[in-house]
């Protein structure tokens, strides 16, 4: 499972002013899954606390989460948070455990306070029982997929070695007959794989968006195919980028790539592998321990626990934790390079689990500085000649 952000574009939570409030609750209602992805970074990476983790989050807990979540949003006065349903693979918790976090949250919460449900999932469980849920409380699904078949099945088996595309695509097509539920598909890039095949893949399944993801990694366990360099990742992306931009008529959106224009036009980031607007989230594990973010699993064990739980802490002390300020993305938490960097504004240094160094720290630029950079600056320019281009028409 991959963490993103997986409601529609345009809606991903920021910061308040003064004191930091969450606005995304990433909540793990079950602790493992049905697959076992080679690339996972919960599974087969160095941080392996799932394993003393109870599978399910017990009543008990989901009853002790909404109640802390409840609380925080009166005491902040928020109009809208939003709760992400997360594994593992959950929709191994069952229906009624997915209605159980959703109905206790909302309940709990103020008045004034919409809650908007989204689930990651890998789309191999949707059956009509889900759909009835998702519809019901207005969940909105994302699905993680690694492309057309070859590409998906190449890394996202079974532990057995059994293929899942098939149950994806019997997911996917459930979905898009279940309602206006469906906001996307998840990828994560794999340069093994052709960018325009891999695009035109996940565009032949209609998808509302995609997100396509750099892979979780770091300098200490940097990705496949990186050097100090060539930039891979880049090349891969703009690659894609040119096919969807010149495009006479958009197929889809595109999250990473849309984030980046806005920044680069002044507007917001829907992702937080873009710009200087924080997330404002934190990670409850099954047994409700708080985490700062999952994707600190991909650098050492332990490394993203704060130490407390929703049974004994309130949100508010996790907001004010060194850990949780430090991954705020803000200016003054980038590297000394990064500040005098002429894309620092869009780059935003690059998602903080990226930064990880031999040193144990994260001041350091992203393992992808060179790819963002690159990628960031071929975006602008062929904006900029849009731009331009419209101007010589009018």
């Amino acid at each position: 499972m991959t963490t993103s952000f997986p409601g529609r574009p345009g809606e991903q939570p920021g910061t308040t002013d003064g004191e930091l409030s969450f606005r995304q609750f990433i909540v793990k209602v079950h602790s493992r899954c049905n697959l076992s992805c080679d690339y996972c970074y919960v599974y087969h990476h160095v941080d392996q606390s799932w394993r003393d983790r109870p599978m399910v989050m017990s009543d008990r807990t989901i009853s002790a989460l909404a109640d802390r979540i409840g609380e925080h949003a009166a005491a902040h006065v928020l109009d809208e948070i939003f709760v992400v349903l997360h594994g593992g693979e959950p929709l191994l918790a069952g229906p009624a455990a997915i209605e159980n976090v959703i109905r206790s949250v909302r309940a709990r919460v103020p008045d004034r306070t919409k809650v908007r449900v989204s689930l990651q999932t890998n789309g191999t469980l949707i059956d009509d029982a889900y759909i009835e849920v998702f519809n019901r409380h207005g969940v909105d699904v994302g699905v993680s997929i690694d492309g057309g078949r070859d590409a998906h099945d190449r890394h996202r088996r079974y532990a057995d070695g059994r293929p899942s595309f098939g149950l994806v695509e019997r997911g996917l097509s459930r979905l898009k007959a279940g309602g206006e539920i469906w906001t996307g598909l998840l990828h994560t890039i794999d340069l093994a794989n052709d960018p325009i095949r891999t695009y035109e893949d996940l565009v032949g399944l209609g998808p509302p968006a995609i997100d396509l993801l750099l892979p979780l990694a770091n300098w200490v366990y940097p990705p496949p195919g990186h050097d100090p360099v060539s930039t891979p990742y880049a090349e891969w992306l703009i690659a894609v980028f040119d096919r969807w931009f010149d495009a006479p008529v958009r197929e889809t959106g595109i999250r990473l790539f849309e984030s980046i224009i806005m920044v680069i036009l002044d507007g917001g980031s829907d992702t937080e592998a873009i710009g200087l607007d924080s997330p404002a989230a934190i990670t409850v594990e099954t047994d409700g321990s708080m985490e700062v973010t999952d994707a600190l699993k991909t650098t050492a064990p332990g490394l993203g626990a704060l130490g407390m739980s929703v049974h004994r802490d309130a949100f508010d002390r996790a907001a004010r934790d060194p850990a949780v300020r430090a991954t705020r993305r803000v200016a003054e938490n980038l590297a000394t390079g990064c500040q005098i960097c002429p894309v620092r504004d869009v780059c935003g240094g690059g998602q903080f689990s990226h930064r990880f160094g031999p040193d144990g720290g994260f001041t350091h630029p992203s393992v992808y500085c060179r790819d963002l950079y690159r990628l960031i600056t071929h975006i602008r320019r062929r904006l900029v000649e849009a731009l331009k281009d419209r101007e010589r028409r009018r």
